[in-house]
């Protein structure tokens, strides 16, 4: 276990040494920090305001920026874990392997070694923006998380780093090159954005793509995160009206719907956890082959 180790570290170096990989696995979040400060979170302030004129601004300002924040630490556990994947196919794309396969490492070390880097890789980064989130949430609208709350979050933060890095890193094991990875990266950096419903509610879609988003654990593991970071705030905004809350937490995907079935929490674990194993399994079989 002990050179498993020591490449899980030698990749966790070579990661945060290289800053253009560090600054693509977290260019979803910076996009949707930048859009809603520098105007979708007036938008949105402006809308629920008018919706509940008695809401006090802060309380408006609070829920926005709670929302938005869950979407930011939802985005980043999807997409570090493939920021992190770099590490692999830049050793794939030159020929790293061969020197690999003359030393004594055994094949499935070096593919436990690449797919646990870029698991912890996934929660130290989606752990510091967490912290940040955290800290501006409090700081600038005296919004603070529970302590069962946040010990929920870090659980759904951890599952969703498992599952997605094991995603990404079966999709990593096709890339050749790394002007191809980090084209990718830009791709889906953008477009999951839009699929776990961040850049804009999903209560602004066509109810056909809101069922597709809806179906997809992307929206299903940034709802986990919402309901945790908006519980309180939605409470307060509304005062405690149970319609009133029902319906923004369906517009803002906090509760996700397809058709007229709810996707409860049962179900998005159940998913989460069968998405880590399945493609842990093919993403350890296809970088094994790789690697041969």
């Amino acid at each position: 276990m002990g050179v498993v180790v020591d490449i899980m570290a030698r990749n966790l170096r070579l990661f945060f040494r290289d800053r253009l990989n560090v600054f693509f696995s977290l260019l979803a979040a910076m996009i949707v920090f930048l859009l809603y400060t520098l105007f979708l979170g007036n938008l949105q302030t402006t809308s629920i305001s008018a919706a509940f004129p008695r809401a006090s601004e802060a309380d408006v300002r609070a829920f926005v920026d709670s929302w938005m924040f869950a979407g930011i630490v939802a985005l980043t556990a999807m997409t570090t874990s493939l920021g992190a994947l770099g590490v692999f196919v830049e050793d794939a794309a030159s020929g790293r392997f061969r020197d690999f396969l003359v030393s004594p490492l055994r094949r499935w070390q070096l593919v436990l070694g690449y797919l646990l880097s870029t698991v912890v890789i996934a929660i130290i980064m989606t752990a510091l923006v967490l912290v940040v989130s955290l800290g501006y949430l409090f700081f600038v609208d005296g919004v603070v998380i529970g302590i069962l709350e946040l010990g929920r979050t870090l659980g759904w933060i951890t599952l969703a780093c498992v599952a997605f890095a094991a995603l990404w890193a079966l999709i990593a094991s096709f890339i050749r090159t790394t002007g191809a990875f980090a084209a990718l990266s830009t791709i889906v950096g953008t477009v999951i954005g839009f699929l776990a419903g961040a850049f804009i509610a999903v209560g602004l879609f066509p109810e056909a793509v809101r069922n597709v988003v809806n179906a997809l654990p992307f929206a299903q593991s940034a709802m986990l995160l919402r309901r945790e970071f908006t519980a309180e705030t939605l409470s307060t905004l509304v005062g405690g009206r149970q319609e009133a809350i029902d319906a923004l937490r369906t517009y803002y995907g906090v509760t996700a719907f397809i058709g007229d079935w709810e996707v409860n929490v049962p179900f998005v674990l159940a998913a989460l956890v069968v998405l880590a194993i399945a493609f842990t399994t093919l993403a350890a079989w296809r970088i094994r082959a790789r690697i041969a």
